[in-house]
């Protein structure tokens, strides 16, 4: 069942994959309104429903293992929905295993050390999952469109000769592979929003009384630079996808579907961990069914022994039941395809 699963997710998903070593252009290569052939939000819903329910099954072996960290990085322009994604993937998951860093203007203490430094004190811990609300694409973005910033990163002149932007892929791309080598799995999500919905967003900020406080004018004027933003997007992109840490560039014009597709990623990711709870060694095994005697000769007259076991068992049976309709659902579509096929022939 579980491959039966990981296969349709990674069928989902790999339409937003960047293949590693290939030249982008966002224009031309991802479309920010595709929905996959889901047509209604309704449905949507629904898929998000299940996705996040996989999710925190998932991360309940992640921690239990506790041998892998994940990083999901969401980088996007304002108003794609970074913030809704966060809340709506991960609301099914348990809080104390998951950290969200928002990276704002650099501090007075972060810019005294290198530029990748205070990404790295925000690394998540094994068997937690880190979210990165912006991260340190910001280097190769926004002060990429705006290098007046790299003045106040104190770089020496010889540091600023040649292609810094080069460079600085391959330094990030070498961070990133050093992280895979540490046992961390980069899930990197690009919110890919078209023009036209971020004016109707920003439109939304400025009418409904509700979403003012969400409008800056500095998002606004960052507008104008839409196109430099776009070649900077595309270039990234080009630039570091890898084969240990690829892109995903994930359509955004539609919230519901942006929110089904990173969470798709996110559990693709968790579904090639593998994560797996610890096996119990015979001793504590033994300690283990000593316990379950004295609890059960605990019991209330009248109540079960073993409440939980009851309970387990119904699930179980629950499960199976649900297996086989699955088994039966996906026959008969097998069938229908092939009938439809045979017709076609004729």
């Amino acid at each position: 069942m579980a491959d039966i699963r990981h296969k349709r997710i990674a069928e989902f998903i790999a339409p937003f994959r960047v293949t590693p070593g290939k030249r982008v252009v966002l224009a031309r290569d991802f479309d920010p309104a595709f929905k996959a052939g889901i047509a209604r939000k309704k449905d949507g819903e629904e898929l998000l429903r299940h996705g996040v329910e996989l999710l925190a099954e998932y991360q309940d072996k992640l921690a239990a293992q506790d041998t892998y960290g994940v990083l999901m990085v969401l980088q996007a322009l304002d108003a794609a929905g970074k913030d809704g994604t966060i809340r709506h993937v991960m609301s099914g998951v348990n809080p104390q295993g998951v950290e969200v860093h928002g990276f704002k203007v650099p501090s007075a203490e972060e810019l005294d050390h290198d530029y990748l430094w205070r990404y790295a004190q925000r690394l998540p811990a094994r068997g937690d999952i880190g979210i990165f609300n912006r991260s340190h694409y910001e280097e190769v973005l926004v002060v990429r469109v705006h290098p007046a910033i790299l003045d106040n990163q104190r770089l020496p002149e010889a540091s600023r000769k040649g292609d810094i932007w080069k460079r600085r892929y391959r330094e990030i791309n070498d961070w990133e592979h050093y992280l895979s080598d540490q046992g961390y799995r980069l899930v990197k999500i690009f919110l890919n929003l078209s023009k036209e919905e971020q004016r109707t967003r920003f439109l939304a900020r400025v009418d409904v009384p509700e979403k003012n406080w969400k409008f800056s004018s500095a998002d606004a004027k960052e507008r104008t630079y839409w196109d430099d933003y776009q070649k900077a997007f595309s270039e990234m992109l080009s630039a570091t996808s890898t084969e240990w840490a690829p892109w995903h560039v994930i359509p955004a014009d539609h919230k519901w579907f942006a929110r089904i597709a990173a969470g798709a990623v996110l559990i693709d990711t968790l579904m090639r961990i593998d994560p797996r709870y610890p096996a119990v060694g015979e001793e504590q095994l033994k300690a283990l069914a000593q316990t379950r005697l004295d609890l059960e000769a605990q019991a209330p007259a009248g109540a079960a022994p073993d409440p939980a076991a009851v309970e387990i068992a119904a699930e179980k049976k629950k499960a199976k039941k649900a297996a086989k309709k699955a088994q039966k659902a996906n026959k008969a579509t097998k069938k229908a395809k092939k009938a439809a096929k045979a017709e076609a022939g004729e």
